[in-house]
């Protein structure tokens, strides 16, 4: 069973599209027998995922650093559970245990996962497609500025198939299954 890491917005103040959006995918993850890889809180899209998944029996690994267990930000509901030391060692173990990763949209946690993920996958740290599901536009002046970095040569043209862009979730799983045929 394919493991893939969800970073999204832990934030429930957001439009309902984005929770939705959420709620789909994970339905689509159960569907297909793709384990989710998150952050394991309980609220926002991270709860959105967590809860549509858990409804229909998926499976689930959340990965919450100690600090924010102690002021009970995770999901009550997961069973696989992993704490870590801090952030640092959080994503660590969401590439450790991933075979694809997917951006929902999110705030400044979720850019600063995809923007080192792609660091990653750019120095040949890790080896894994990488999906930016651009709900609505969400992520135009960040996709923007990823190809301004290669436009003004600080990223080689190739860099620019380290990431995909997913209009929709619904892309999500024939992208990755895709890209995993191609050993991506």
């Amino acid at each position: 069973m394919p493991k893939v890491s969800v970073f999204c917005a832990s934030s429930s103040k957001v439009h309902s599209k984005y929770l939705q959006a959420a709620t789909e995918l994970g339905h689509i993850f159960c569907d297909e027998d793709i384990t989710l890889v998150y952050g394991g809180g309980s609220v926002g899209l991270m709860g959105a995922i967590a809860d549509s998944m858990l409804d229909k029996g998926g499976e689930i690994i959340g990965v919450i650093p100690e600090f924010m267990k102690e002021v009970e930000w995770d999901h009550k509901r997961v069973e696989d559970m992993r704490t870590t030391e801090n952030m640092a060692t959080r994503k660590q173990t969401f590439w450790d245990l991933s075979d694809g990763l997917v951006a929902l949209p999110g705030g400044v946690g979720t850019l600063e996962e995809i923007v080192e993920a792609i660091s990653l996958l750019r120095l040949d740290r890790m080896s894994m497609p990488m999906i930016i599901v651009n709900i609505d536009g969400y992520f135009d002046p960040f996709i923007k500025m990823l190809n301004r970095c290669v436009d003004q040569k600080f990223m080689n043209e190739s860099d620019r198939e380290l990431w995909q862009i997913a209009d929709n979730v619904s892309d999500v799983v024939p992208l990755l299954q895709k890209l995993w045929r191609q050993n991506i």
